[in-house]
């Protein structure tokens, strides 16, 4: 099998699958790890992290290594995997000619990377998104000047699963960093609190960006960083993930689909970046400007049973299926290399 380079430049520290290695880190790192994982079953995968100072280390078949962006690699993988750097991934296209280079975006670029679309289009270089919302987005960004633009969804885990927890009616839950809307949310969890006093909101923050957030209102209760198994256990007590914002918009939103396999709801802004594709239903994405329709659907989910699961899984976001799709990806990227190779020699 073909050789796989995943190159991170981005992420703050170095990081693998060892446990707790991931604690607080956000989605791109840890859907990183899950895929390599994935991937390392029946080849090699190699994670380059600009970030780590010391030796490579192996974990789960993937072997983390350290890397310095101004030099080429030292092996010659098949297929490079750069995360979200567009520069990066155009200096490996002329360093590694013989490879294919693919840009693994989990972010919506800044206006700065267009002038470096036509580069990546030259050099046969293709984009992969984590939705179809943020690769429609991206292909209105760059136009024609991105030669291929294609999505994989980010994975959740195959057994996640409702397990019957009760769910407190009163207790709403926010999981992500304070920069994704959180000050507004504060601003509509307190019009709510006015009509249905007993609610309370929790609110866990990975802690990887200090963000302000103005006044926190009454009924706010601060759960820091979460461990992975402790956020599940508050995503299945929780009545709902309570995200009435509608200012930052999720290329994907792993919380969003790891909640819904657990049986919570999330309120969301209807037609806002990946929402209306990663909610399992309809029913979660309302305008979250109008305070009576918040209202409306936390007293529609409080009526509910307190064990019954409010949402579900969506099948096409399991690892298993996440993890095929990135095989079927590259061994397409393999074939197209194959048949240039072959172009080539027959010249």
């Amino acid at each position: 099998m073909a050789g796989v380079a995943f190159l991170d430049a981005m992420a703050p520290r170095a990081y693998s699958g060892a446990p707790g290695d991931l604690a607080g880190l956000g989605g791109t790192e840890a859907t990183l790890v899950r895929i390599c994982e994935g991937l390392a079953v029946d080849r090699p995968v190699t994670v380059h992290q600009a970030a780590r100072a010391t030796g490579p280390v192996q974990v789960k078949g993937v072997c983390y290594s350290g890397w310095d962006v101004s030099c080429p690699l030292e092996a010659r993988p098949d297929v490079i995997v750069v995360v979200n750097s567009w520069k990066i991934a155009a200096k490996l296209a002329r360093q590694h000619p013989g490879a294919r280079v693919i840009v693994w975006q989990h972010v919506f670029p800044g206006r700065h990377n267009r002038v470096y679309a036509a580069g990546l289009r030259a050099a046969g270089i293709e984009v992969i998104c984590v939705s179809a919302a943020h690769a429609r987005w991206l292909r209105g960004f760059a136009g024609r000047d991105l030669a291929s633009i294609s999505h994989i969804p980010n994975p959740i885990a195959d057994d996640m699963a409702p397990d019957g927890t009760a769910r407190d009616p009163d207790l709403l839950l926010y999981a992500s960093s304070p920069h994704k809307g959180l000050a507004q949310v504060f601003q509509r969890f307190e019009v709510l609190r006015s009509r249905i006093p007993t609610v309370r909101l929790a609110v866990a923050d990975p802690g990887y960006l200090a963000w302000p957030t103005g006044r926190i209102p009454d009924g706010v209760l601060s759960y820091g960083r979460l461990s992975q198994a402790d956020l599940h256990l508050q995503m299945r007590h929780a009545l709902c993930l309570f995200y009435p914002q509608d200012q930052f918009a999720e290329t994907f939103g792993l919380v969003i689909a790891e909640a819904n396999a657990l049986g919570c709801p999330a309120l969301l802004q209807r037609g806002l970046g990946a929402n209306d594709e990663v909610a399992s239903d309809p029913s979660q994405c309302i305008d979250t400007t109008d305070s009576d329709a918040i209202a409306l659907r936390v007293r529609q989910w409080r009526a509910s049973p307190p064990g019954a699961p409010l949402a579900a899984a969506q099948p096409d976001f399991r690892l298993s299926r996440v993890v095929a799709r990135w095989r079927a990806k590259l061994a397409r990227a393999a074939a197209k290399e194959d048949e240039r190779m072959l172009e080539t020699q027959s010249l």
